[in-house]
């Protein structure tokens, strides 16, 4: 039978040599997390200037659509409209109607899934599968994404990231897909508005019942109507 012995000499250098690699390990770790650039959505653009831009996250309402743009139109008002790209192939003259109007078209995934439930692979695929719709029906679109739900896990900010889209949330939501009345779409709105707003809404009847009050009301405060391009920039 053997026996070794081992001087305190010797355990002390064993015990500090795991110590300085724990050390190193977590010292890597910290490094290269924070050398890793942040990926975060937008919820609010220029707080410098008062202006506010309407975004339409588009998938459904096609009955609505029409008449929601003449309202727009009447009132002078350009917005964004971000569009599924299953949409955008069973309406191509309507979605084509909206960028004719002046209107920015933004990419709101082709399925309308729910994004955080995909990998970062799945995710590009919806980006880009709506990106060739728009191809193929000759529209321009902007580097924006909502994603549907307003989901934005890591897979979904690195997927838009990763192909060069910024991800956009929104500063105040009218959840008009309750069906709301006009009046409580309004102080859903009003009450909270600030310089930057993004206000999102979906082609329903109440909010084309309230738009026009909307419209006035924020015209009444000064405010500009912007896209949602415009007031990012900054």
């Amino acid at each position: 039978m053997y026996v070794f012995f081992i001087s305190k000499g010797r355990i002390a250098w064993f015990l500090m040599i795991i110590l300085l690699l724990i050390m190193g390990f977590v010292f890597c770790s910290y490094f290269v997390n924070k050398t890793q650039p942040t990926i975060n959505p937008i919820f609010m653009g220029d707080t410098q200037e008062k202006a506010v831009a309407f975004m339409f996250n588009v998938d459904w309402g096609e009955e609505i659509l029409p008449d929601l743009l003449e309202v727009l139109k009447e009132e002078k008002v350009t917005a964004t409209f971000f569009i599924s790209g299953k949409f955008a192939k069973k309406f191509p003259q309507l979605v084509a109607n909206i960028a004719e109007n002046g209107h920015e078209i933004g990419n709101h995934g082709y399925s309308h899934p729910h994004p955080d439930k995909l990998s970062v692979e799945q995710n590009m695929k919806e980006i880009t599968d709506t990106e060739k719709v728009f191809q193929e029906i000759k529209i321009n679109s902007a580097k924006i994404f909502a994603p549907p739900y307003g989901e934005h896990g890591q897979s979904v900010l690195k997927a838009a990231d990763s192909l060069g889209y910024k991800t956009i949330m929104w500063t105040l939501d009218t959840i008009d897909w309750q069906d709301p009345t006009p009046e409580v779409i309004l102080n859903r709105i009003l009450p909270k508005v600030d310089h930057g707003s993004l206000i999102l809404m979906h082609p329903k009847s109440c909010t084309l019942q309230a738009l026009p009050g909307l419209i006035k009301s924020l015209r009444d405060q000064d405010y500009q109507f912007k896209k949602v391009t415009e007031i990012i920039k900054s």
